[in-house]
This record gives structure tokens, sequence and C-alpha cells, in this order.
């Protein structure tokens, strides 16, 4: 059997019973990533040596205790690598720390053993942006995972991971995990502590689980939720029983349904119709579908590059050959020292957003473009706070289409762009989310997986993983 298939619940009552072993678990990750990685590219390094030993050492009481869990390389862990997928960082730096969730991963006795591939510095769809290696999904090799965080859902489709852990900037949890077929959950803004993580957008950054199903992502959100004084925007708030209201059922739910979400322009027919029949089936088990608007879903993708490339220009300042990391010696000054050391080490997406955000944030345009993005992200945060007075979640799709073919957008990276239509209101309105799998569609010859996107107000975890073990029971059933 390979271990690495089974849920992190699955898991654990298997090794509470004597069923098996940690080691074993381990070596069974070890094994499924060298017969597979070579094919996905899931993984940029793993140490499984000291996993093994690690192994050895669990403590089978603690909460995850004896679980290996993988991590997107830009999430800090002590003396691993952490390379953001960039040349810039890549041989040139080992984490000195851990970041809070890597420390309370351990707390609760998992094991840390592998870092993931993404978009460099994560910023992107599909993995494509990866100065270091591609990554292919699972389900079909030609096509992207989706991204940023694509590694992390890559290596728990290929079942080369019991789960991983993400970022979440505009949908980059959610969407790979839609592209891949698992289960892909960003918590609320302030949820979950951010130190640790490499910045992208530090107004719209968050950490979120990948896992198999929605019972796995609620046990690992309990463990890295929380407050974190060296995370100033991490809140101090009660972090309930994620497992608790799990089985709660659908019977008096009412989802929300916005009509924009299928007026989008690009919304493949297959897409709409696994939807509409997921929301169908949702409905016959009591759950009461009520159709909404969120007017300024148009205004959603504008805002959000602008917003997240004006914060990525000010994060990435700090990569200047100075300090850390990839430097080019130049006799010719400083200046030219900086200049050359951010060419070379820095890719061409990563280039594409930092001229941006400068652009952006310059004197003379940030009032017409940065403040007036300000502006439009209070009405889309309006927009929702409007909408969760009359519902307790709100549904729809995921993406406008399935995994694309690797290398379709080469030359058009806008079109990349307008994909995180469904995903990026969520992060500019700070709000909870989760893609839980909706079977599999029939795309261009190929048979790829949709996600169902479930979206809560502030602080409603509970209330989307009760919805989202409540589908997975009803497709289970089928």
């Amino acid at each position: 059997m390979n271990l690495a298939s089974l849920s992190i619940t699955t898991l654990r009552s298997m090794l509470t019973a004597g069923e098996t072993t940690p080691r074993e678990i381990v070596e069974s990750i070890a094994t499924a990533i060298s017969a597979q990685n070579d094919q996905i590219g899931a993984y940029l390094s793993a140490d499984l040596d000291r996993a093994l030993v690690e192994a050895e050492a669990s403590d089978l009481s603690k909460p995850l205790g004896g679980i290996p869990i993988a991590l997107k390389d830009n999430i800090n862990v002590l003396d691993q690598p952490c390379t953001c997928a960039s040349r810039f960082l890549k041989d040139a730096y080992l984490s000195p720390y851990d970041a809070t969730v890597s420390a309370k991963l351990k707390q609760a006795g998992a094991i840390l053993y592998g870092r993931t591939n993404l978009d460099e510095f994560a910023m992107g769809s599909s993995t494509e942006n990866s100065a270091i290696q591609l990554t292919r999904n699972p389900h079909d090799h030609d096509r992207i995972p989706g991204g940023s965080s694509g590694g992390s859902a890559a290596a728990v489709a290929a079942e080369m991971a019991v789960a991983t852990l993400g970022s979440d900037t505009g949908g980059s949890v959610r969407q790979p995990a839609s592209h891949c077929g698992v289960v892909g959950l960003k918590p609320s803004y302030g949820l979950v502590s951010r130190f640790g993580l490499v910045a992208f957008a530090s107004s719209l950054d968050q950490i979120g689980p990948l896992t198999k199903t929605v019972e796995d992502a609620a046990r690992l959100l309990q463990v890295i939720a929380g407050s974190d004084r060296r995370d100033s925007t991490c809140l101090d708030v009660e972090v309930p029983d994620y497992l608790a209201q799990l089985e709660g059922g659908l019977k008096g739910i009412k989802l929300g349904v916005p009509k924009e979400f299928f007026a989008v322009e690009g919304l493949q027919p297959a897409v709409r119709e696994a939807i509409e029949s997921a929301l169908t089936k949702l409905e016959s088990e009591g759950a009461e579908l009520v159709e909404i608007s969120l007017p300024s879903t148009s205004y959603a993708v504008a805002t959000y590059y602008i917003l997240a490339t004006a914060e990525a220009s000010s994060n990435l300042s700090r990569y200047d050959g100075v300090r850390y990391g990839n430097r080019v010696d130049n006799s010719e000054g400083v200046i030219e020292m900086y200049r050359q050391s951010r060419a070379q080490g820095l890719g061409p997406e990563v280039k594409r957003r930092i001229i941006l955000g400068t652009y952006v944030l310059s004197s003379g345009y940030s009032a017409k473009y940065y403040l007036q993005a300000q502006k439009a992200r209070t009405l889309i945060q309006q927009d929702y706070r409007k909408a969760f007075e009359s519902v307790d979640a709100i549904v729809g799709p995921v993406s406008p289409s399935p995994a694309r073919r690797i290398g379709q957008f080469a030359d058009d990276p806008l079109q990349d762009y307008l994909a995180d239509i469904y995903t990026i209101s969520a992060n500019l309105a700070g709000i909870c989310g989760i893609s839980v799998p909706c079977g599999q569609v029939e795309h261009e010859g190929s048979s790829l997986p949709v996600g169902l996107q479930i979206l809560g107000s502030h602080l409603a975890e509970n209330t989307i993983l009760r919805v989202g073990r409540g589908w997975e029971t009803i497709r289970d059933a089928e």
C-alpha cells in the first residue's frame, strides 16, 4: 500500500492502532517521490534521511504525531532551504529560523521533510514561472497544475504527499487545488500568522493547507491558526474546534449564488455544468440556494493587480545583492551591483510585477491608480459584507476553465491574470474560502478536475468546512 495515498485522519487511526509506523509512512513517501517526481516536478528538495530520524522519535500522542507534511518553498523551516523557486535564493539561503506555522506543525508532532515548487516568489497562476523547474499536472502531464502553489497541489494529487501547505495571495491555494483535484483552504486574513512566509503582497497573503479531504484541512487549520505576537496583522482570537461542526449537514444552510459569477466571459460550458449540477445536489440535501449580486466583481482583477504589484515592488526591494542571496560583484559601483544582481537573480514575471508596482506607486500615478484601487477594494469588501447578511456561504466556480496546456499563454500573461477572477476577491475582502473537488470534466480531449469554491465571511471557517464536508458526503455517495 502507498501510505502517501491515505488521509491524515486514516493514518492517525492506523498509527494509534499500531497498524503502521511513522517510518513506514516516510518510506512510502520516499518511494513515491523517487518514482514520480522526475515526471511531475512537485518537489524542489526533500530531506528524507532527516525525516526518517524524526520519524523514529515521533510522539504519537500529539495531534499530528508521525505525519509528514511538505511546505511550499516560500515558508521558512529551520536549517532547510527556502528558495522561493528563484535564482536569487537558490543555493544561497538556508533558513535560520522556523516560520510560525512550521513551529506549530512541529509542536503538533508533524515531520517537515520537503519543499514544493511554486511560481517564483509566488507570482503566477501556473507554476510555469519557477526559475528552477517545471511542475506538471498529475492528471495530464501536458497541463499546468495551477499556481502559485502548484507543487504543493501536485504532490498531494500524485500521492507523493499526505498533505502540504501553500500560500494564497489571489487564489494560489484554491486554484491549483481545483486544477489538481484536491482540497485547498484559504483562511481568513489574520487567522494564520504570516511570520516566516516570504512576503509577496502583505495585505493579501495567507498560508493554507492542501489536503485529500475537508477533514484533513480542518485538522491542519486547527494546528496552524491562532495569534502570534511576531505578526502584527495576526488576530488575537480564540481558535474554535474546526472538527466539531463538520458533520452538521446542509439542512438550513443558505448558499448565495452570485449572478456575476456565471456571466463571466470565458466560463467553459463544462465547468458551468459541473458547478450547476453540484448546486442542484446541495439543494436536494437541504441547502437553500439564494441568488445574490456582487456588483464589484468586474473591478476585482484590475484592483488586485494594482495593489498586489504595488506591495510586491516594496517587499522585493530587500533582494538587492547586499544582505543575502545572489550577488554580482561589479567594480563600477554599488548601484550597478544592485542592478546586475537583480537583473540576473529575478525572473521575467517578477520583474514585470515590480515594474508595474513601481509605476502605480510613482509620483503622479499613485492617486490615479493605487488610491483608486484601494477605493475599489472597499467596494468589494462592502459587497461581501452585504451578501453575508442574507446567506451563510457563497458558492461558485474556482476557475473559468480546467487546467490549461503548458505554454498556452506564454506570450499573453494577461490571460492568466484574468483566470483569477473567481478567487482574488476573497483576498481583497479578507474572507475565507475553500476549493473542494467537484468531479472530472472533458476538456480538449482530457478528463480534468474541477473545483467547487465555497466562500465564507471573515472567521467563518467552520461554516465553509461544514458545507465542504456536506458536499464531499454527497459526492462520495454517488
